[in-house]
């Protein structure tokens, strides 16, 4: 591996979906602000998809092209580690599909990263849930930063708040709205139409995937709940521990009686430490009012709000963020590793 006491560094790509993509145009887009301000420079040397493969120029991709789905010069690896060799990468941006069940293969994919000198920076939440200690106390083991901001709210802080600005404070509890798909198909259906074109509006808009199970049944948040849980609070809590309902049981009727009442409702997502010290979670749709620190929150707009022991309340709001605000989270996280 190069020093990493040098400003140029090599990137790679590992996942090149929507997430990746956008990404690739933020990078492009900011790649002068970052070295004017930060004397930060890089090249992405390693990209790897599915329909890709494994690619690597250790001299540089180009990027444009690749976001034009052109070939580019190129050599190809055989797996991750050969990959990862090849590309000598100072940081990779993990971007794979979620596996809510186990976190694999995001967890191999980050433990082959940091083993091979490379900061890891994720947007994955399936390795936060379940491999998180391994992988934070493998990267202090090696000198290199385990970042993943997007995880939760796109870009808006949540890991990093309490990392860098909240020393000694202790989480009580929290509630969130964190799904995008779940808030465009509840308000879809409070103007009378139905499920399924609430479910294309949010495809439409990019924050619904082809198949939008994980979200509408709850996966993704309860997802969520457990990485705060891991990172914050320090505390293993597995998906099958959290009180999980989606919202395919809601109907038009019911959605806009509640809306007219003031009470409308969401999909959210709780967690609040027992007297005891167990944790209750639950993922649920609830009536809630709009007075309410999550009542405001509309369309693809996500929060949390923190109950701490020094303050009654805090909440965190990221106003309808869209993919350039996901790739935003992992671009702030580089530049916070490395700088």
């Amino acid at each position: 591996m190069t020093s990493m006491r040098t400003n140029r560094f090599n990137l790679c790509f590992l996942g090149f979906g929507n997430v990746g993509r956008a990404l690739g145009r933020l990078l492009t887009v900011k790649e002068r602000e970052i070295r004017e301000l930060y004397n930060i420079e890089f090249s992405v040397t390693g990209v790897a998809s599915r329909r890709m493969g494994w690619l690597v120029n250790e001299n540089g991709l180009d990027v444009s092209r690749l976001l034009a789905n052109e070939k580019c010069e190129a050599t190809s690896s055989t797996g991750v580690s050969e990959w990862l060799k090849n590309a000598k990468p100072h940081v990779v941006f993990e971007t794979t599909s979620l596996n809510p069940e186990t976190g694999q293969p995001g967890i191999d994919h980050l433990r082959a990263t940091l083993q091979a000198g490379a900061h890891a920076i994720t947007a994955n939440k399936g390795p936060i849930v379940y491999g998180y200690p391994e992988l934070s106390a493998l990267a202090d083991s090696v000198g290199r930063k385990l970042f993943f901001e997007s995880t939760v709210l796109d870009s808006a802080p949540v890991f990093s708040l309490f990392r860098e600005t909240l020393p000694a404070v202790r989480v009580r509890g929290f509630s969130g709205a964190f799904n995008s798909t779940t808030n465009v198909i509840i308000e879809t259906m409070e103007a009378g139409r139905n499920f399924d074109e609430g479910v294309k509006i949010a495809q439409e808009l990019g924050v619904a995937e082809t198949d939008p199970s994980h979200d509408v049944d709850g996966w993704d948040s309860t997802m969520k709940v457990c990485a705060i849980a891991q990172v914050i609070l320090k505390r293993e809590l597995r998906p099958a521990d959290v009180r999980r309902e989606g919202i395919r049981n809601l109907t038009s009727s019911m959605l806009q009686k509640a809306r007219s009442e003031g009470k409308p409702y969401k999909l959210l997502s709780r967690l609040r430490v027992g007297e005891d010290g167990s944790l209750i979670a639950s993922v649920q749709p609830e009536q809630i009012a709009i007075t309410d620190p999550l009542g405001a929150v509309r369309g693809t707009s996500l929060a949390i709000h923190f109950e701490l022991d020094v303050m009654p309340g805090l909440t965190v709001t990221s106003h309808r963020p869209n993919l350039q605000s996901t790739a935003y989270g992992l671009l702030a996280d580089f530049i916070n590793a490395v700088r």
